[in-house]
């Protein structure tokens, strides 16, 4: 490839041709800012349909409520005042941003007291649990966001990343919370919204300066040194929780997944059902609750001296025995184990019906020979029983009759034994094969 082949390559990446002027980047984002009159009302009823979506635990409708949310513009409005030194656009972002956060909360909590359903659903529980891909969607989310509003092709991109960084859920989920007294589901959510928040007004501060937008200038020389002091230490306080929050969100991911390795290859104990796993990243601890035979204290060592061929030396294993070792206060202890018993029973039901039909079909087999022997002295043995029939376009299951007959069946005596044979297993088809005894 020549240079000038890689610099024509390079032209479909530069992003100054299409920047938009600064002065309409920073009208847009003004007016995403205000929230009053219309954008606080729109903010409000977007809020009761996404608690709706997740009172019912509907995905589309939850989508419906990002799509028409206003809480994007804060947030990037922090992001862009961080990348122009525009002191009163921060305040004015960081008020807006509260002010917004709290009536949503409110709004949330007051439909969650006032709803007859309160059953904590998927779509609530999903919001409850942050990993580091929560990190990533919101942090590259806001990098296409905050690149869309500050280019003149903006197209359709704000919209998408109103849905994938998912504002609106968090908050509503912690409404739930605290309108049930849940606080790990409050603590959880906004611990998300916090996340959210943190990288999107990153990403936008990114973008921002990457696309050399000029710093806002001041009159008054020392003004601008304690805007520009003010703006540096909100820079750094927004660094340094994305760096603590990413950090401490991969150990937590890497630690559930090794978690999850380590109890699929080694959990298993012979003589014992595992009723109940739970796994603390944050504690760095794993909790194992068995039914059945005693564990020996070996054994336990056995499982304890694997945690390091799961890079789990530093984990605290927990391995209980019996119902009573689940805990009372945990919500999943109980559905945990009644769905534990409930997989036993269907199995054995299952196999008791398989058992019950193979007996079936091996007295029927028996007696139909002996009626089939008296029709046709000829017969020595029978084979009868369901068969798959398989060909390029179809599979078929068909019933097939295997005859062993001591001389040759007449054709009237085969059609005879063919219609017999079908009435009598009462069945619409069945296929008839005949071999002579050797």
């Amino acid at each position: 490839m020549n240079t000038r082949s890689f610099v024509r390559i390079l032209n479909y990446f530069r992003l100054g041709v299409e920047r938009e002027e600064f002065e309409n980047v920073s009208d847009a984002i003004q007016k995403g800012i205000e929230f009053r009159s219309t954008n606080l009302w729109v903010l409000i009823f977007a809020i009761f349909i996404a608690s709706l979506g997740l009172n019912v635990n509907s995905t589309a409708v939850i989508i419906g409520a990002m799509l028409i949310s206003p809480l994007m513009g804060p947030i990037m409005g922090m992001g862009f005042s961080m990348a122009v030194n525009d002191l009163a656009m921060l305040k004015k972002s960081v008020f807006n941003y509260l002010f917004a956060g709290a009536t949503a909360l409110i709004t949330s909590t007051f439909y969650f007291l006032i709803t007859p359903i309160s059953d904590a659903h998927s779509e609530i529980l999903a919001r409850t649990s942050p990993n580091i891909y929560d990190v990533l969607i919101a942090l590259f989310g806001g990098l296409a966001g905050s690149l869309a509003l500050a280019s003149r092709q903006k197209g359709n991109v704000v919209p998408g990343v109103a849905i994938a960084t998912a504002l609106m859920p968090p908050l509503c989920t912690a409404g739930y919370g605290l309108a049930t007294l849940q606080f790990r589901f409050f603590f959880g959510a906004f611990y998300l919204f916090f996340i959210n928040t943190v990288f999107i007004a990153l990403a936008t501060l990114i973008i921002m300066r990457f696309l050399r937008f000029p710093y806002k200038k001041f009159e008054n020389a020392l003004y601008e040194i304690r805007a520009k002091r003010i703006i540096g230490a909100v820079v750094i306080f927004t660094l340094l929780p994305s760096i603590y929050l990413g950090y401490q969100l991969v150990s937590e991911s890497r630690f559930v997944r090794n978690a999850q390795r380590f109890i699929e290859a080694e959990a298993d104990i012979q003589g014992d059902y595992l009723l109940q796993k739970t796994i603390d990243p944050k504690q760095k601890k794993i909790t194992l609750v068995y039914g059945g035979l005693p564990i020996q204290p070996q054994k336990i060592k056995a499982i304890e001296s694997k945690l390091e061929h799961y890079q789990l030396s530093d984990c605290d294993l927990q391995i209980k025995q019996g119902f009573a070792s689940i805990e009372n206060d945990d919500m999943k202890s109980q559905d945990v184990m009644n769905q534990a018993l409930l997989q036993k029973e269907q199995r054995i039901s299952q196999l008791q019906v398989i058992f019950d039909s193979i007996q079936v079909q091996q007295q029927t087999s028996r007696q139909v020979f002996k009626e089939l022997k008296a029709l046709n002295e000829s017969v020595h043995s029978l084979v009868l029983d369901r068969a798959l029939q398989v060909s390029d376009s179809v599979e078929n299951n068909n019933w097939l009759a295997i005859i062993v007959a001591g001389k040759q069946i007449l054709p009237e005596e085969k059609k005879k034994i063919q219609l017999w044979l079908t009435k009598r297993v009462q069945v619409d088809s069945l296929k008839v094969w005949y071999e002579l005894k050797e």
